[in-house]
């Protein structure tokens, strides 16, 4: 008979059968999860804020995705869409195509991966304009591909040791306020570029977040996102938005971009597009996503059946649901509640986001010293209570919260509540 598994001895055989470059966070092993709950392999409960880094928007195992998911299964599961098409592929272009922003015809392609979407947006907006540069901002996150890392403005861990990047990509410093760098500062650093790295008429795209993932949760400001489109349509640049972790809801929006008075050209989708299955996208003009010649996009997975059925049915559950309603609602709760904890948390220097792409920001109390001790200790002792925290930021010192968004009340409180007594234990601990 087999022996129960246990965290230890999965650690010890993770440890000896996969690479230390695959970074793990926690030291214990999933058994089952369902909506905002998780299980761990000894039966021990957490409550997930981290859905998967923002995959499961719409929660572990939603019944309306499982049940998607097993009908597909009893059609096919793979033909390679590029060999043999199939009507569920076209009709959530459709779907996506139609509801992504910008009053213009639009065409979308889907791939596996949000770096793979980052990719052949590149890639596409390349073909469309003739030229090789792109424009990428300081804290981006864009995958940990080679053209990702070269987008990505965020050295460690994602650059350590994988150097050379692709050429003719530069960067750019991304509005922050807190840190001292303004809308006006970050557009005039753009317009340095053209002056000492790269003419304008050699920039295929400039590529942003509207809210920095990895880089902290930083929501990109309406002048800024309006001073990208006006030096883009300027100088024929493509203007690409990657929605990646901040589409399907998550913001308050179905796009991010859909609080923004401007459009993109191309945009970039993956995460909670499918609800936990591998899915991500690409969508813009139709004669910029045109520009590629015919076997130029695509790949053996991309667009798989399975992963199709799921998108259907989250975007069904984003309506039916209320989601994007129900983000802002829990957002606000949130932020009401770390607004409050101010006065007893001094390290609490910034509580930031749109709908529940919330943030919180540590410094050491009485200065500008980003504190990632603190938010560290944050989040393992939330961990040791059953809450499960990611921290991000430049300089990991930022706990991001990305809860299903249809967490039910009674565990959303009960997560708020743990968080309440961490801050105060933590700040405690740290005097």
């Amino acid at each position: 008979m087999n022996s129960p598994l246990n965290n230890a001895s999965l650690q010890a055989r993770k440890n000896a059968a996969t690479p230390r470059g695959v970074g793990v966070m926690c030291d214990f092993y999933a058994a089952r999860a369902e909506n905002a709950e998780l299980w761990d392999v000894e039966g021990r409960r957490f409550i997930d804020f981290a859905a998967g880094i923002a995959v499961c928007n719409t929660g572990h195992r939603h019944p309306r995705i499982v049940e998607a998911i097993r009908a597909q299964l009893d059609c096919f599961t793979h033909t390679a869409y590029q060999i043999v098409p199939y009507e569920s592929y076209v009709s959530l272009a459709e779907k996506i195509s139609a509801r992504a922003p910008g009053k213009f015809q639009k065409k979308t392609a889907f791939f596996t991966t949000g770096a793979e979407a980052v990719e052949n947006a590149v890639k596409i907006a390349r073909a469309a304009t003739g030229r090789p540069g792109v424009i990428a901002f300081a804290g981006g996150f864009h995958g940990r591909t080679l053209m990702g890392m070269a987008l990505t403005g965020k050295v460690a861990p994602y650059k350590i040791g994988f150097g050379p990047f692709p050429s003719d990509v530069y960067h750019a410093p991304f509005p922050n306020a807190l840190h001292g760098v303004s809308t006006e500062a970050s557009l005039r650093a753009v317009e340095q570029l053209f002056k000492s790295d790269i003419e304008p008429a050699r920039v295929a795209a400039i590529i942003f977040e509207p809210v920095q993932g990895e880089g902290g949760f930083n929501p990109a400001p309406l002048d800024f996102v309006r001073g990208l489109r006006k030096i883009c349509d300027q100088h024929g640049i493509l203007l690409i938005a990657d929605e990646v972790q901040t589409g399907f809801a998550r913001t308050g929006k179905l796009f991010a971009m859909d609080h923004y008075d401007v459009s993109p050209d191309l945009m970039t989708m993956a995460k909670s597009l499918a609800g936990g299955m591998p899915l991500s996208g690409v969508v813009g003009r139709a004669e910029i996503m045109d520009a590629a010649a015919p076997g130029g996009l695509g790949g053996t997975y991309a667009g798989n059946p399975l992963a199709v059925a799921s998108a259907h049915a989250v975007l069904d559950i984003i309506d039916d649901e209320k989601l994007c309603e129900r983000a802002v609602v829990l957002g606000d709760k949130l932020k009401a509640k770390l607004e409050t904890l101010k006065s007893e948390v001094p390290q609490l220097a910034d509580v930031r986001g749109p709908g529940a792409m919330i943030a919180a920001e540590f410094r050491a109390p009485g200065t500008t010293e980003p504190d990632a001790a603190f938010a560290k200790l944050v989040q393992t002792r939330a961990l040791e209570r059953g809450l499960l925290l990611l921290v991000c930021g430049v300089y990991s010192n930022v706990v991001r919260f990305l809860f299903p968004l249809t967490i039910q009340d009674a565990v959303f409180d009960e997560a708020l509540a743990i968080l309440e007594d961490v801050l105060t234990e933590t700040v405690g601990a740290t005097v």
